[in-house]
């Protein structure tokens, strides 16, 4: 037993410090003695499964999972105007790229003000399970440093089964092994998500990916294209993969169709301050000329802020109706979004730009007035595409936006066969929906919210539909099993109720 109570201390005491909080802190939230927590923290301290769950609600991270029933659950007191100021953090996209493309780096790589999302985490324990040391320093900051000489026999496969991120090492993990593999991309369940554009763009590199049942079996002879590299199709994570090949790639390597998006940015923009030169950035025409051997460098590196997250608490403040500012948004990812909504009839100011700290990220604090119930539909569908366009991962919310404006709105989610499938769980918060088919969605509005009580759906974009639905529906509503949320947000509840929300984090054991 004094084992396990050691084991149970020495991570509250990380969790502790990872959310910043001095033990007297910790303490008075706790409800408890400085001592006490000295004593669970050392482990001589015997916890009951409630004093477990409630260490749980502290510190917003579930300790202990029994027979795998361990959850985190919202209360959401609904019908709240908000009000205030909310800071965007970096962007969830980027920074596991980023993770990704640290391992190009033989010397210490620094990440500023990383998302400490369950992405992010999975990721990390993915990197520690080959000999990559990482550790977290003060304000958010990830400090990784990769081994001499990689363990890929011993990586993590279940936390790298919970990742679509997991293949992107692919990019980086072929300029150190001829040979490896890789468990089968996880991630939101957003129906048939093939990594072809991935294996068909690494092929030129002379990666070959052999698909087994349980994984992917990846053998390196490393090659220079012949000719341009097309992209399969313009996906974010397919182009980040190409980038961190050619990187190490003697020689020039053009890659076509590629993604223009802000994390693809953000891996340009690493890869060139790593000594790589890049040519074409933030278009979709991207030429990189590769180094010869891998580098050794101390660097420090800043992702920008993320433009979903922006979207995010601008569709909680139309939803419900309230006048918020939103700091360090991403605006050159958000000027379509906002004219679709200045259209509707919304109303907003912007301040000057300012630059993020990447120096290249044009960034602007946003002023969301109240819209009184006069949004108008919009006159033709909605839909998403690869930059510039209206970003694919922003199209969801639209759903609870249009949902407040009167009239009809086609919303077509072209990419994924089935999140327009999850866009109609907003019918239980009290949407008027139907669906066309298993891509596009009929939304009639205005919507009278309704409270209610239902699980998360598997889809990251959906599932915090739902949450911003319920911010908006009087009563009580309770949303179960939020992993899904946590994987892209970072203290999303807390952040929410900061701006006047009423949500409780629980956690079942």
């Amino acid at each position: 037993m004094t084992q396990a109570n050691e084991k149970i201390g020495q991570l509250i005491y990380q969790i502790r410090q990872e959310r910043g909080l001095t033990q007297a802190e910790f303490a008075r939230r706790l409800g408890t003695s400085q001592s006490a927590v000295n004593r669970i923290e050392k482990g001589r301290q015997n916890l009951s499964l409630e004093t477990l769950a409630r260490i749980s609600d502290v510190l917003n991270k579930p300790l202990i999972t029994i027979g795998g029933a361990s959850s985190v659950n919202l209360r959401i007191e609904g019908g709240q105007e908000l009000s205030g100021s909310v800071t965007v953090n970096s962007s969830k996209n980027a920074c596991v790229g980023l993770l990704c493309a640290s391992l190009l780096n033989r010397g210490t790589t620094r990440l500023k003000k990383v998302a400490r999302i369950e992405e992010v985490m999975r990721l990390i324990e993915v990197m520690e399970s080959i000999g990559v040391r990482v550790k977290w320093l003060p304000g958010n900051d990830l400090e990784i440093r990769p081994p001499q000489k990689f363990k890929l026999d011993s990586i993590n496969v279940e936390s790298a089964k919970k990742t679509r991120s997991a293949f992107m090492f692919t990019g980086s993990l072929m300029h150190h092994e001829a040979h490896f593999k890789l468990p089968h991309a996880g991630g939101c369940e957003l129906g048939k998500r093939s990594v072809l554009a991935h294996i068909y763009a690494l092929e030129n590199f002379g990666v070959s990916v052999n698909v087994k049942s349980t994984h992917y079996d990846i053998t390196i002879k490393k090659s220079v294209p012949k000719d341009d590299v097309v992209m399969y199709e313009s996906g974010d994570t397919a182009t980040e993969n190409v980038l961190l090949a050619a990187a190490i790639t003697p020689g020039k390597s053009v890659i076509k169709m590629a993604s223009a998006n802000y994390m693809v940015q953000d891996i340009c923009l690493f890869l060139m301050k790593l000594g790589v030169k890049i040519e074409g950035f933030g278009t979709t025409t991207i030429t990189v000329h590769g180094l010869k051997e891998l580098p050794k460098k101390s660097m420090v590196y800043a992702p920008s802020e993320d433009p979903v997250e922006a979207m995010t608490f601008l569709a909680a403040a139309v939803t419900t109706n309230s006048s918020i500012t939103i700091q360090r948004v991403p605006i050159e990812f958000m000027e379509l979004e906002l004219l679709k909504l200045e259209k509707m009839g919304l109303k907003f100011t912007k301040s000057e730009s300012y630059f993020a700290d990447n120096g290249r990220t044009k960034l602007v604090d946003l002023t969301v007035a109240k819209h009184n119930g006069e949004l108008v539909a919009p006159e033709d569908k909605l839909y998403g595409r690869p930059f510039p366009g209206l970003n694919i991962d922003n199209l969801p919310y639209f759903v609870p936006i249009c949902a407040v404006a009167k009239g009809e709105t086609l919303i077509h989610d072209w990419v994924y066969e089935e999140r327009a499938l999850m866009f109609m769980e907003m019918k239980k918060v009290g949407v008027d929906m139907r669906l066309a088919d298993v891509h596009r969605v009929f939304i009639e509005g205005p919507t009278k919210w309704k409270a209610t009580d239902m699980v998360c759906p598997a889809g990251l974009r959906p599932a915090v539909l739902i949450l911003i639905g319920m911010l908006a529906a009087n009563g009580t509503s309770v949303l179960r099993n939020i992993y899904t949320i946590n994987r892209g947000y970072e203290d999303l509840a807390a952040r929410l109720n900061s701006l006047g929300a009423k949500i409780t984090v629980e956690h079942s054991i």
